[in-house]
């Protein structure tokens, strides 16, 4: 039965894999429907290509970092059990790519393309693999550590902290450091709108997103036997809370709506393996007015130009869902237990922190170097044709 099981495992990790992998697309055209028309074309690259170099560092570098696994072997040897470490590292290279796919929300439409591959390279490989490891390999003692403090260890069972508030506190010392796009705050304190240049496509984003989500939450159990109902179940429930109450808080705007149910999959993702449904619906449905409430705050009080909202949405609410964990899963909220609050609050807040030096390091070293952003007149002119030469819609056809 060992060939059966491991040849199970692989095809169930794979389909993970594929499923996470077509996120990426939707994180592409919710991107592409929230930026104004001259920067379509640059949303649409930029996942692609962040893709393709998250891939070659994260061979290289970051998931040996993390799991102290490499690939300089033989292909009979990487053949081995049906290649289940190769459908691993697949699966796990999605979520690693996920870190720049999230930041690219935030500096949308004013930073410039090479540098921020740069960035790319130097998260997937180096700064994002160091936290994923102390969590889900027990690296560095960490784990350990927390479990001898508080009797239990730090619970991310797909990635709340481990990818979703990285990548979103990550994005925040970017943003910060590139500043406002040009004419979105006057100087008279006045907030200049910038709305989403299609909808259809920035609900057909998020749609690809939440459908995704379930092969992102279901396969993090890594092989069938595993396999746990419980966490689509949890899913759906946090995706229709947060989906319900970002509508009624957001007074139906399509953009709201639309993040609401990635708000409730963000937060879930860290408990969906422990809570009762119910709390699962509660859970999600604190994200979805979390994020209304925070994305209105950061844009409109704070001035702080974060495009899609992904400090709010990933950031604010991954960090959320990681301390729900440690209530909605204790069994007197119906939760299955073995988590610990006191564990889940301290390993958000070393999340957290960990995002942010690497941030502000990473970014602030590109900043005083290369440069992070366009100039006004290639802001003006749009990425589009700044970086691509191209629109998305051209006006007229070459005759060459």
């Amino acid at each position: 039965m060992d060939p059966f099981k491991s040849g199970a495992d692989a095809v169930f990790v794979l389909a993970g894999a594929i499923m996470v992998l077509a996120m990426h697309s939707g994180f592409a055209f919710l991107e592409l429907g929230t930026v104004r028309k001259k920067n379509q074309v640059n949303a649409l690259v930029k996942i692609l290509v962040d893709f393709a170099v998250s891939t070659i560092a994260y061979f290289f570098i970051g998931y040996s970092l993390a799991y102290g696994v490499n690939f300089f072997s033989g292909a009979e040897v990487l053949a081995q059990k049906n290649g289940f470490e190769l459908v691993k590292f697949f699966f796990l290279l999605t979520f690693a790519a996920a870190i720049p796919a999230i930041i690219s929300g935030g500096v949308a439409e004013r930073a410039k393309f090479n540098p921020q591959l740069i960035a790319t390279f130097i998260l997937v490989g180096f700064v994002y693999p160091f936290f994923e490891g102390m969590v889900w390999n027990q690296q560095y003692g960490f784990q350990a550590w927390l479990k001898a403090l508080t009797g239990e260890e730090f619970h991310d069972f797909a990635g709340s902290i481990v990818v979703h508030a990285m990548g979103g506190w990550l994005a925040l010392p970017a943003i910060l450091l590139l500043g406002p796009r040009y004419g979105r705050y006057t100087k008279d304190g006045r907030v200049s709108a910038h709305p989403p240049s299609n909808i259809p496509f920035l609900a057909l984003g998020a749609w690809v997103l939440t459908i995704g989500w379930f092969g992102f939450n279901v396969m993090s159990a890594q092989s069938i036997e595993k396999m746990s109902g419980l966490v689509a179940m949890n899913s759906l429930m946090a995706m229709v809370g947060g989906t319900l109450v970002a509508c009624l808080m957001g007074k139906n705007d399509p953009g709201f709506t639309y993040n609401g149910p990635l708000a409730g999959l963000v937060a879930v993702c860290a408990g969906s393996d422990l809570m009762h449904p119910m709390g699962s619906l509660v859970v999600g449905g604190i994200a979805g007015g979390l994020f209304v409430v925070m994305f209105t705050l950061v844009q409109n009080k704070w001035k702080i130009d974060d495009v899609l909202g992904v400090w709010p949405l990933h950031g604010i609410c991954g960090a959320f869902g990681g301390i729900a964990a440690g209530v909605f899963g204790l069994p007197a909220l119906g939760g299955l237990g073995g988590v610990s609050l006191l564990a889940q609050v301290i390993g958000t807040l070393l999340g957290i922190a960990i995002a942010l030096v690497g941030g502000f390091v990473v970014y602030g070293v590109l900043k005083a170097t290369l440069g992070l952003r366009l100039t006004q007149e290639e802001e003006f002119d749009g990425a589009d044709l700044s970086v691509h030469k191209i629109t998305a819609t051209p006006d007229r056809e070459s005759t060459w």
